[in-house]
């Protein structure tokens, strides 16, 4: 009676401008007692661990940040502020200047609304949050990076993100309907 092992070990990190690379190793072994499973699990486990976090180290090509269209995100907050908030009424100032001559960038091909987005990059700019970290976060969530969020995925960031820096209290999900209240 042959017993096949399959172990797998798996790695990604997060880089900047959202970026990410991951590398996994799978291997598969046959046994022949069952006693050796533990013994060869915890050696093939030393094993891709190994192999992984060695071979991971090697990050390869980096998008420009400038030419990929990922812009720093200080400066993306900073262009849709002064888009949005060029006279204080929503509207771009009447000599049509809004402090930047190509306006704020489009939604660079993000899967949400543009005003999560905004949202986003708002929060991580204003608290000072790793992007990196904002994009594990996402990863461990959905298993896509942010720009990647559907609409109700990037709501559930926000939510995280928000009560991360303390501006949303715990409590029920905001989809549970309140009961009503009597008189």
């Amino acid at each position: 009676m042959a017993i096949v092992l399959e172990a797998n070990y798996a790695k990604k990190l997060g880089l900047p401008n959202f970026s990410s690379h991951q590398y996994s190793v799978t291997i598969r072994t046959e046994l022949t007692d069952l006693s050796q499973v533990e013994t060869e699990s915890a050696r093939l486990y030393a094993l891709l661990q190994d192999a992984v976090d060695r071979e991971i180290q090697e990050v390869g090509f980096m998008p420009d940040a400038t030419r990929y269209g990922m812009n720093n995100c200080a400066n993306d907050v900073a262009t849709a502020n002064r888009h949005v908030n060029g006279t204080g009424n929503g509207h771009p100032p009447a000599n049509g200047k809004n402090g930047s001559h190509l306006g704020p960038p489009q939604s660079e091909s993000w899967k949400c609304t543009e005003g999560q987005r905004k949202l986003i990059l708002q929060l991580v700019h204003d608290h000072r949050l790793d992007k990196n970290e904002i994009e594990t976060m996402a990863q461990q969530m959905f298993g896509i990076g942010v720009k990647e969020l559907n609409k109700m995925q990037a709501s559930n960031l926000i939510d995280d993100l928000l009560e991360k820096v303390g501006k949303k209290p715990r409590g029920r999900p905001r989809w549970q309907k309140r009961e009503a209240v009597s008189s």
